[in-house]
């Protein structure tokens, strides 16, 4: 009987790593359909994404007009969300649904605030809980904002980093058949998308109104925290004081950038290993060892050979 109840559990482990293995399978062969069929109809990949930012833009300026009652008072209780905190992550994740300062210091009033009467709601229905509600779902609606608006920035600085070194190469291509740099620049950002074009498209207009190069780099600088990101600009900024040849420069950057995508990748992947273990050690082994046993005292109380029985 033990025999069996053991057979049964590798069993039935075998069986939920198997439908795990054959789901992943499914999800990566789906996505690769998906990809050759955009990629073969020339449809815009973006569309459904476009869409729900579209729809995230649509609530955010319903919002905004009533943030903008309590944008005083936004900055006046400022607790995590100092006012060149707030300038520097705005900036840093391009300004998303056309927030300032004063609209994102009201933005999180005023959902605190909603979170405060949502609270208030379910306290008076008497929802399970709900006591608990009126602290933390005013505090979840305040910080709702600055986690919303640092984590939009992390993964912008993001995308720009993985962006860079193919932008680079094809940069680098363009200049050694004879195009000028700006030229390059113009011609190759048409065939990228995400924050890479957005910033050089920025570039390129402070450049057409007459600002200093100098003066458009460094507010690229400024714009954006990424290290790849802040090399490719500075490299930029010596060649324009010192002439210095840069298709070359842009190559070696781009392998660079590479081997430290490798390297990187290389150490999440030792950093899942302790993970993974720490997950096995408590959760799968415990679940399993509790299975053996409930299925063992079971055994003892109900089988052929239990207590009952030979008592």
């Amino acid at each position: 009987m033990d025999a069996l109840i053991i057979f049964t559990i590798i069993v039935f482990w075998f069986m939920v790593i198997l439908g795990i293995r054959n789901w992943s399978v499914y999800v990566s062969e789906k996505r690769g359909v998906l990809v050759h069929v955009s990629e073969t109809t020339q449809i815009d990949g973006f569309d459904k994404k476009k869409k729900k930012q579209k729809q995230k833009a649509n609530l955010f300026s319903r919002l905004s007009g009533y943030a903008d009652e309590f944008s005083e008072l936004g900055q006046r209780i400022n607790f995590f969300s100092e006012s060149i905190e707030v300038a520097d992550w705005l900036k840093k994740s391009g300004n998303p649904y056309e927030l300032t300062v004063a609209r994102f210091q009201g933005l999180k009033i005023l959902l605190f605030i909603i979170g405060f009467f949502a609270a208030m709601l379910a306290f008076i229905i008497g929802l399970p809980f709900s006591k608990y509600g009126l602290v933390f779902l005013p505090l979840i609606g305040y910080f709702i904002p600055i986690y919303l608006v640092r984590s939009q920035a992390k993964k912008r600085q993001e995308k720009l980093r993985m962006d860079l070194p193919d932008f680079l190469d094809t940069i680098s291509t363009s200049i050694q058949a004879g195009v000028s740099l700006d030229q390059a620049l113009r011609e190759v950002i048409r065939f990228f998308d995400g924050p890479l074009r957005e910033e050089f498209m920025r570039f390129n207009q402070e450049i057409d109104l007459g600002v200093q190069r100098e003066t458009a780099y460094r507010n690229l600088l400024e714009r954006n925290d990424n290290e790849e990101f802040q090399q490719l600009i500075k490299s930029l900024l010596q060649g324009m004081k010192l002439g210095v040849p840069i298709a070359t420069t842009f190559k070696i950057q781009a392998e660079d950038m590479r081997q430290l995508r490798q390297e990187r990748v290389k150490e999440l992947a030792a950093k899942a290993s302790p993970k993974v273990t720490l997950v096995t050690t408590f959760v799968v082994a415990p679940v399993s060892i509790m299975m053996i046993a409930g299925l063992m005292l079971l055994n003892m109380i109900y089988g052929e050979n239990s207590i009952f029985n030979i008592l």
